[in-house]
This record gives C-alpha cells, structure tokens and sequence, in this order.
C-alpha cells in the first residue's frame, strides 16, 4: 500500500476520534464525520475508500511506521 499524503484537517478530525475512541467517548457523529471526510477525500483523488481509511488510521495511530 502506498503512503498517502494526507491533509491536515483530515489528520486532526482522525486524531481527535482516535483520542475520543481512546476515552471510550467516540460519539456517531464524530464517527460519521471521520468517514464522510475519508469518504470525501477517496473521491476527491481518486483512490480506493477503504485504502484512505486504512492509510489515515496507519498515520494516527503509528506514525513512525
């Protein structure tokens, strides 16, 4: 998988989720907004979703791989 250049915003909405998720207190609607601006992003360049989403949660939750 190749290693994506993600915005900015898009790393912070991921942070925050990942940090809420973290607390046990990841509501739906943050939850939802994560996936809609993955989802936006996919279309925007073309890639597949699921490798957005995998590829976002690879650069939060372990950044230094």
């Amino acid at each position: 998988m190749s290693t994506i250049d993600f915005p900015g915003d898009l790393l912070a909405l991921e942070r925050a989720a990942w940090e809420a998720a973290q607390q046990h207190a990841l509501t739906p609607a943050q939850a939802a907004a994560v996936q809609a601006a993955v989802t936006e992003y996919a279309a925007e360049t073309g890639l597949p979703r699921v490798e957005v989403e995998m590829g976002l949660k690879r650069a939060v939750r372990h950044p230094e791989g």
